[in-house]
């Protein structure tokens, strides 16, 4: 892990203490876990949800969060749903069109949840988006834009910027990359280069701490990354670990 200073260095004022945190993508993974890493620390959590029947919400309410419905493309959803928290967790959803990824949408989306926590007085906020890369890909933009604008409107905003996710290897190989399909994990990565990883639970626990400790944190830029195995090591490992031979491709 690295860290550089960012564009605002204004810290909130001390601890956050037990103060409301509201926590996007609650039923995503980093959210999900970002949600559950709160909870288990005894502070109070708020997770804003699009379906508030979804297994994966109603096991947030069950673990004691309390469950608000929110749709980034109807801003006037997101007022009340932030109404009265210190800080908030903000994983803007990437959004897709015919073309592939829609960046100004997703701009869009981060612009109404910024707005809405500027309005309603937030104090601090932990911003996820994506790992920096010597050349940027187009479809990166719209992170850096929601980051640039949540700093010109909170007062300290805290980035996290974690690399591939090692739950990946669980995803739907459907459309041929990714997760592990008849024993074969097949990507586009060489077979013998390393491959910077990370847990989403890893990236909760930075973002519990930048919660816990906001003055040390705000306006702080944190690249994340767990390990680095080769593709051929990490199935090596999962094989190890799950009695089951799989194989990269």
């Amino acid at each position: 892990m690295t860290t550089q200073p960012a564009h605002s260095t204004a810290a909130p004022g001390g601890r956050l203490g037990d103060r409301l945190v509201v926590v996007t993508g609650a039923t995503g993974r980093q959210g999900g876990a970002t949600a559950r890493r709160l909870l288990a620390a005894g502070r109070p959590v708020r997770a804003l949800v699009r379906d508030t029947t979804a297994p994966a919400a109603t096991a947030l309410a069950a673990a004691g969060a309390d469950i608000v419905r929110g749709d980034f493309d109807d801003p006037s959803s997101l007022p009340a749903a932030l109404e009265g928290a210190a800080a908030l967790f903000a994983v803007p959803p990437v959004a897709y069109g015919p073309a592939g990824t829609d960046v100004e949408r997703e701009f869009a989306r981060g612009r109404a949840l910024a707005d809405a926590a500027s309005d309603a007085g937030v104090e601090h906020v932990v911003f996820t988006g994506v790992a920096s890369t010597p050349n940027p890909s187009a479809a990166l933009s719209g992170k850096i834009r929601i980051e640039d604008y949540l700093r010109d409107r909170i007062p300290s905003v805290t980035a996290l910027r974690p690399v591939r996710f090692m739950s990946n290897f669980l995803a739907s190989s459907a459309i041929g990359v990714d997760g592990i399909a008849n024993g074969v994990h097949r990507h586009i990565f060489p077979a013998d280069e390393p491959l910077q990883i990370i847990a989403v639970e890893d990236i909760a626990e930075f973002a519990a701490l930048a919660f816990d400790q906001p003055d040390r944190f705000a306006g702080r830029t944190l690249e994340l990354a767990g390990d680095a195995p080769t593709p051929t090591e990490a199935v090596s490992a999962i094989s190890e670990a799950t009695g089951a031979a799989v194989r990269y491709e």
